[in-house]
C-alpha cells in the first residue's frame, strides 16, 4: 500500500477513536487513554531502556485510582502533581539543551517515567473536567489546536522557512515555521472559543493556544531527542505511518501540566 494512503488510513482511524471516545461519555475516555497510557509506557520503557513489568503496574494503579476517586479538581492533589510535573518538565528542557547525548541514569529514568509519562495522563484526565462536569469540548479545542499548529509550522516552514529552530535535534523545523503555527493557533483559538466553546472568554483559549505552540513544541523535540538517545526513528510501531502512541502524543502530554496550571492560576484570581 502507498505510504501516504497509508499513513492517511492510520491518521483517521486515530482521529476517530480519539473523538469518538471523547465525545461518547467520560468513561470512554478514561478506557481510552488508560490504553494510550499502558502503550505510552511501554514504548517509554523500550525507549530509555527501562524493564516495563513494575512501571506498567505503577502507571495503572496511578491512572484509574485517580479515575475513580478523583476524577473533580482536589486542590491539593491538583497543586501535587502539576508542581511535580513543572518540575520534571523543567528538568526535560536542561536534557532538551544539553549537547552530550549522554546515558540516562537510572534514578532519571524513573523520574521522566513518572513525570513525562504517568502524571502528564493523570492531568489529561482531569483538563475536560469544567463547572459542569465532564466536558469534551475543551480537550477536543486543544487537540484542534496541537494538530492546527502542527500543520501550520509544517506549511509554513516548507514555504519560506530559512532559519533553523533546533537543526541539532530537528533539522526540519524552522522558527518562520513556529511563529506560524503560533500564528493560526491564536487564530484557531478565536474561532473555537467564539464558535465551537461558546464563550465570551476568548482571551483564555488565546493564552492557551500560546501555550500549545511554545510547550507542544518543546514535547516534540524532547520525544525527538529521546529517539535520538535510542537510536530509532520512532516510539513505536502501532500506527502505520506514525509511529508510536508516543509520536502521536508528545504534544499532549508535555503541554498538559501548563495548561492545568494556567487553569489553577484562572482559578485562584477569579
Amino acid at each position: 500500500m502507498n505510504e501516504t494512503l497509508t499513513r492517511a488510513l492510520s491518521g483517521a482511524v486515530y482521529i476517530f477513536l480519539l473523538l469518538t471516545c471523547l465525545l461518547f461519555s467520560n468513561t470512554s475516555f478514561y478506557i481510552l487513554f488508560g490504553l494510550f497510557l499502558a502503550i505510552a509506557v511501554l514504548e517509554f520503557c523500550k525507549l530509555i531502556k527501562l524493564r516495563f513489568y513494575i512501571p506498567l503496574l505503577l502507571a495503572l494503579f496511578c491512572y484509574t485510582t485517580t479515575v475513580y476517586y478523583r476524577a473533580n479538581f482536589d486542590p491539593i492533589y491538583d497543586k501535587i502533581i502539576t508542581t511535580l510535573c513543572v518540575l520534571v518538565s523543567i528538568r526535560l528542557l536542561f536534557f532538551l539543551f544539553s549537547k552530550k547525548d549522554t546515558k540516562i541514569k537510572k534514578f532519571e529514568k524513573w523520574v521522566y517515567l513518572i513525570g513525562y509519562i504517568i502524571l502528564p495522563f493523570i492531568i489529561i484526565t482531569k483538563i475536560p473536567i469544567g463547572i459542569k462536569g465532564y466536558n469534551p469540548k475543551i480537550l477536543i479545542g486543544i487537540f484542534v489546536l496541537i494538530w492546527t499548529n502542527d500543520t501550520f509550522a509544517y506549511l509554513v516552514g516548507k514555504s519560506i522557512g530559512k532559519n533553523k529552530l533546533f537543526e541539532r535535534i530537528s533539522p526540519k523545523k524552522t522558527i518562520e515555521g513556529f511563529l506560524g503555527g503560533l500564528t493560526f493557533s491564536i487564530i484557531g483559538s478565536f474561532l473555537i472559543a467564539t464558535y465551537y466553546i461558546g464563550t465570551s472568554n476568548i482571551g483564555i483559549w488565546i493564552g492557551i493556544a500560546i501555550l500549545v505552540s511554545i510547550f507542544a513544541t518543546l514535547g516534540d523535540l524532547i520525544q525527538s531527542k529521546f529517539k535520538r538517545i535510542a537510536g530509532v526513528k520512532d516510539s513505536g510501531k502501532i500506527m502505520p505511518g506514525h509511529g508510536g502512541i508516543l509520536d502521536r502524543l508528545d504534544s499532549i502530554i508535555f503541554v498538559s501540566p501548563f495548561i492545568f496550571l494556567f487553569y489553577q492560576i484562572l482559578y485562584y484570581v477569579s
